[in-house]
């Protein structure tokens, strides 16, 4: 495919997911929230397990729930389902743009396992289709029964998984299939278990049958985890933007730290629409914030790897190090295949270039390490400190 209409294809597919993303978070905010507000009353109609009177643009909202389903099927029932399938669908097309197509640059890192192209994306899908039977299954489970030990499960499930895409991909690949793996749970919920449990509920009055209340309170539980994932998997699926996250030797550290805050932040705000007291939900916010401090001080960058002793490295030098490693990508015109314009129109094939993105260049190649991307180029750790010291000394 010509790459400026990847490009486009890429730039619209991601405007997509935002798109039906923001509305899939939206209503789980919101029924969540709705949830909390619900009250009981003097005067409800027989089921209805609470209330909730409402106010929002110029209009006055009443809103009844019902233990288990009401009475009779209304004429016309409003679904949520497809905002759920198509942040998966758009997240999945945005994976095989960037990364299966691409997944020599974006993908693969030789030095941590010398995949093909095909090995890495085989690995890719059973890895996300094994999480979602594994999640599943613990949920089945006696484990599922206890929602501590449940979560306490899910987030060991995670972890494992983070440690493992670390042992295969790349650091941009291993954390964006973090954030695949927790999304893929998320929509399996609602495609598998949610929207099938209400259709089952139908389906029995329909028959004339008295609803199973299980299928409601099972639905109910994977709708609790997917609104507790959702601060955690957004930050993930952002994460390439900023290799220190995944560029840490301890990656699957930093997914801990982001699934503390991200969860407790959530528990927070639930517990506040819920009215609760905060003698009651306080402790979340200091173990939030504790969380989000200890993953800047592990994300921090080692200054020791920009050395400032040592020979003097020549602009000729500079030049030979970033025209061997770096100007396939970042060059006027690329030579490299996903790219038909430099990165964030980062061009380093001259001394003055070198010198204006100096600053970004220790960070995303000497501290970091994040480029060469896939570290495709073998570039050496002696090459890095070389090109760090010609930046911190000018030579």
């Amino acid at each position: 495919m010509d790459v400026f209409l990847g490009e486009w294809l890429n730039l619209l597919l991601r405007w997509a997911h935002m798109v039906v993303g923001i509305g899939w978070i939206g209503t789980s905010f919101y029924f969540m929230a709705l949830d909390y507000t619900l009250m009981k009353r003097e005067r409800m109609n027989p089921g209805v397990y609470g209330t909730s009177w409402q106010v929002h643009g110029g209009g006055f909202y009443h809103v009844e729930k019902y233990t288990v389903a009401p009475p009779a099927l209304p004429d016309v029932l409003h679904w949520f389902k497809w905002e759920a399938y198509l942040t998966f669908a758009t997240g999945l097309g945005l994976l095989v743009v960037q990364y299966y197509v691409h997944a020599e640059a974006y993908l693969i890192d030789p030095a941590i396992m010398p995949l093909t192209q095909w090995q890495a994306i085989a690995i890719s899908a059973a890895s996300l289709t094994a999480g979602w039977f594994i999640y599943d299954g613990l949920c089945r489970t006696k484990v599922g029964e206890h929602t501590v030990l449940l979560a306490l499960s899910v987030f060991a499930l995670i972890l494992i998984a983070s440690v493992l895409y670390t042992r295969v991909f790349s650091g941009r690949g291993a954390f964006i299939h973090v954030g695949a793996l927790v999304g893929t749970i998320m929509a399996a919920n609602v495609f598998a278990i949610i929207i099938p449990n209400q259709k089952k509920m139908i389906a029995q009055m329909i028959a004339g049958q008295t609803p199973e209340a299980r299928f409601g309170l099972v639905g109910k539980q994977r709708s609790i985890h997917n609104n507790y994932l959702t601060l955690p998997v957004l930050l993930m699926m952002v994460s390439q933007h900023y290799p220190f996250l995944f560029s840490h030797p301890h990656s699957w550290l930093v997914v801990a730290l982001i699934l503390l805050s991200g969860g407790f932040i959530r528990h927070i705000l639930n517990r506040v629409d819920a009215g609760d007291d905060w003698d009651g939900y306080g402790w979340a916010l200091p173990a939030a914030a504790m969380a989000l401090l200890a993953a800047i001080f592990v994300t921090a960058p080692q200054q020791r790897n920009v050395a400032t002793a040592g020979a003097a490295v020549t602009d000729s030098q500079a030049l030979a190090i970033s025209s061997k490693h770096c100007t396939s990508c970042h060059a006027r015109e690329p030579s490299h295949p996903a790219f038909r314009e430099p990165p964030k129109n980062v061009s380093l094939e001259t001394v003055a270039e070198l010198r204006r993105w100096g600053k970004l260049i220790v960070a995303q190649t000497v501290q970091n390490r994040a480029m060469p991307m896939g570290n495709q180029t073998g570039m050496t750790d002696e090459e890095r400190e070389m090109l760090g010291r010609w930046v911190s000394g000018g030579k």
